[in-house]
């Protein structure tokens, strides 16, 4: 993984200092404002509460996902190489932006590379085994929903077999 790169744990890191911020600047208020420590501990819980609230509806697998495809060196030029095993290791909402580079790469000469041919093979089982998973009616969620709707828009990036070389179009 490059140095760059965004994880979980980075994400978690930045989460936890802004925590550690918020409970900072309602320690300086508690003593500005001449307030009580139980005010102090019921800010810092509500604080709390309202972070886990938000986190659960970001979507943390496909904001990784998207920020590591448009800050690797394949897609700008400059930064690290994407890492395709920990990215299809973030599951299926990572999809979309794996779909996205695989498609920019397609329009260049790795297309040819065997790495990314592997990734649109792999991508390609792991789709078919995902929406297998989803025909019993009892795993339905929103955010599969919205993902299936996704991947089913987008027309699948494919590598015709002996492909060797990028021919441009007109």
């Amino acid at each position: 993984m490059g140095i760059y790169a965004l994880t979980y744990w980075r994400v978690a890191a930045f989460v936890w200092m802004g925590l550690v911020a918020a409970g900072l600047a309602l320690i300086i208020a508690r003593i500005a404002l001449g307030k009580s420590n139980e005010w102090l501990l019921s800010a810092n819980l509500l604080t709390l509460s309202a972070t886990l609230y938000a986190c659960s509806f970001i979507n943390f697998a496909a904001l990784i996902a998207n920020y590591n495809v448009e800050h690797s060196f394949e897609m700008t030029g400059q930064g690290t190489e994407l890492d395709f095993r920990y990215l299809r290791s973030l599951g299926p909402s990572a999809w979309p932006a794996l779909d996205r580079f695989l498609e920019h790469q397609g329009r260049t000469n790795a297309a040819s590379v065997p790495s990314y041919r592997e990734l649109a093979r792999l991508l390609g089982q792991d789709e078919a085994r995902y929406r297998a998973g989803r025909e019993n009616w009892r795993a339905w969620s929103f955010r599969d929903w919205r993902l299936l709707r996704t991947l089913d828009t987008n027309i699948p990036f494919v590598v015709p077999q002996g492909s060797e070389t990028f021919a441009p179009g007109p």
